[in-house]
């Protein structure tokens, strides 16, 4: 027998050992959204469930489309149940969720995505008694899909309260564009270590020196394996900008996993100590230094940044934050917050301010991140500043790549819609940085 006709085979067999694509997927959005787990750790799950590269693709994009999309696919729904599932039932809402996503958004085979969720209802004990319901529900949409998607109300697929405070904050208009930004998939933006970097081939420039490329597997990307670029969105690459030419000065990076701002500063020169708090996430930001080479630039301190001390020409603090910023990105984190974590964050922000301002040598720069589009986390920290700190002066931003985003206080606003540089890329992450110099 040919190699030709035994790879059929070969394919059938590891199918029958590994699982359904869709109930893979599934199993994703039950830990996300019923179990708490993150969108990148639950995904990264999928390489144990022995699928063929194709199905575990498939598997993977069902389930981002589907934690994505969490509050269009329930708001649909919602319309064509009598009653929501009960709370107990997290694994069949999970399949309906899943399926209705297939069915909504990625106009998969309807045969398939139906009497999928309909078997894995029927083989689950948990699940058997919510099939008939499903399989009804499931075949509606089909017949109702067109019209539901045309009443779809934009605000559908954010948390109430995080609407309302993007409204109360930004005008109906804005919380509108934000909220229809995170309904797409974003691309990938990547920083470079040099100027003599190879770019991949499919690469957009960015005003900060990076490039945008499509969404794909990073590390099969051109590049990689020789560590002369990093993933790091665009607007997060803009705070490091503030600082001007920082080569040969000692910069301190407060709160610095996963490292991608730490690794910026030290491609331009700088003498960097990169503290962080968590031992994992500092391991991490030493794998990635490893990668790109530049272990030998920066130090790495396990630390907490509210007992950071010395005196450092520059100092960067990008804080701890709700990171409603970069929910294009990691969509899940919309479920998973509240307003209560703003103010709490917004506290701590404080705290670690006061602290930043104390490492800074006389005549020092500190530049100060939040990848949140909250005023509370941004804006609301410059009257902070200017009563507890007086020893730092507001150095107003009007030039670099981040004057496109300056705002009439001179500091430094994106939102997830608009558009990067002039005529560039729609799209990028929410973020403020605002720049002080110390006395």
């Amino acid at each position: 027998m040919s190699q030709a006709q035994r790879a059929p085979r070969a394919r059938t067999r590891r199918r029958a050992i590994g699982a359904d694509p869709r109930a893979v997927a599934a199993g994703v959005v039950e830990a996300v959204c019923e179990g708490g787990a993150t969108l990148a750790d639950a995904l990264a799950s999928v390489g144990d469930a022995l699928l063929e590269p194709r199905d575990a693709a498939l598997a993977r994009a069902i389930a981002r489309a589907t934690v994505r999309r969490r509050g269009d696919i329930d708001w649909c729904l919602s319309r064509l149940m009598e009653r929501p599932l009960p709370r107990r039932a997290g694994e069949a809402r999970s399949i309906l969720r899943s399926a209705a996503a297939q069915l909504l958004f990625m106009r998969q085979a309807e045969h398939a995505a139906v009497n999928v969720a309909v078997a894995l209802l029927k083989a689950s004990p948990a699940g058997g008694g919510f099939a008939g319901l499903a399989n009804a529900v499931l075949r509606r949409l089909v017949g109702e899909r067109d019209g539901l998607l045309a009443r779809l109300p934009v605000e559908a697929n954010t948390p109430g309260w995080l609407w309302r405070r993007w409204v109360g904050s930004w005008g109906e208009a804005t919380a509108a564009a934000i909220a229809a930004a995170h309904r797409e998939e974003p691309a990938l933006d990547l920083a470079f270590a040099g100027p003599d970097v190879s770019r991949p081939a499919d690469a957009t420039a960015l005003p900060t020196g990076g490039a945008r490329v499509p969404r794909g597997d990073v590390t099969a990307m051109e590049g990689y394996a020789e560590g002369g670029w990093w993933v790091q969105d665009v607007a997060a690459q803009l705070p490091v900008t503030l600082f001007g030419d920082v080569a040969g000065r000692t910069v301190l990076d407060l709160c610095a996993a996963p490292g991608g701002k730490a690794m910026q500063l030290a491609a331009a020169g700088a003498r960097v100590t990169a503290l962080e708090v968590d031992e994992a996430r500092a391991v991490r930001l030493s794998q990635n230094l490893a990668r790109t080479r530049m272990g030998d630039r920066v130090q790495v301190v396990v630390g907490d940044a509210r007992a950071a001390t010395g005196r450092y020409d520059a100092v960067l603090l990008d804080a701890p934050c709700s990171a409603t910023g970069t929910l294009r990105r990691q969509p899940d984190a919309a479920w998973a917050k509240s307003a209560a974590d703003v103010a709490a964050l917004a506290g701590l922000q404080r705290d670690l301010l006061r602290r930043a301002a104390d490492c800074l040598a006389p005549g020092g720069m500190l530049v100060f991140a939040t990848c949140s589009i909250e005023p509370e986390e941004g804006e609301a920290h410059l009257a902070f500043v200017r009563e507890a700190l007086p020893g730092l002066a507001p150095e107003p931003v009007a030039e670099g790549p981040a004057a496109t985003f300056a705002t009439s206080e001179g500091t430094v606003r994106t939102l997830p819609h608009m558009v990067v540089g002039d005529g560039g890329p729609k799209g990028l992450d929410g973020f403020f940085a605002a720049r002080f110099r110390a006395a």
